[in-house]
């Protein structure tokens, strides 16, 4: 139990936020909503954000994470491109208009938990701090395409169907 409050306490506040946040908004996309398309876009810009932030650009000893990095970046990106998430368009308001799903809250949380299972790994154990820093840039690589893919299939199908009138 020590080992687990000493995680939890020397976690830092910012990604209990950002925990919160995305619970929130897994949360609000488990019922039927209409949204702008900028609100839709939040959760994709957190993430690919995230992703690439930890790429970490000139405190790498190896070139092996960036490899990493953008190989799960172009191995993901497609799955995003290729497996939208259904919506219609209000043509009155511009709105997107989504159906309820518990997608977003678990993939918001398997996400999460692996960044922050790297995270810890790579705070705690030196001797594993190098794989898990390769694997982390390959989680965060995946994270940042998926979300690269599944931003321009939502781009691409609102511009559609906004058009379609």
């Amino acid at each position: 139990m020590t080992f687990a409050w000493q995680i939890l306490i020397h976690t830092p506040v910012w990604v209990w936020m950002l925990l919160a946040f995305l619970l929130w908004q897994g949360v609000q996309a488990m019922r039927p909503r209409r949204t702008p398309i900028w609100r839709a876009l939040i959760v994709p810009v957190v993430f690919i954000a995230w992703g690439v932030s930890r790429l970490g650009f000139g405190h790498q000893d190896s070139v092996w994470p960036l490899v990493a990095w953008i190989a799960a970046a172009l191995v993901l990106l497609p799955l995003g491109v290729l497996t939208p998430r259904p919506f219609d368009v209000d043509h009155t308001t511009g709105q997107i208009i989504r159906p309820g799903s518990p997608f977003g809250l678990v993939r918001n949380l398997i996400v999460f938990a692996s960044q922050y299972a790297v995270g810890v790994i790579s705070a705690i154990d030196a001797g594993d701090r190098a794989l898990a820093i390769v694997v982390g840039r390959a989680i965060s690589g995946a994270t940042a395409g998926y979300f690269i893919g599944s931003t321009i299939a939502l781009l691409v199908a609102y511009r559609r169907k906004s058009a379609e009138r």
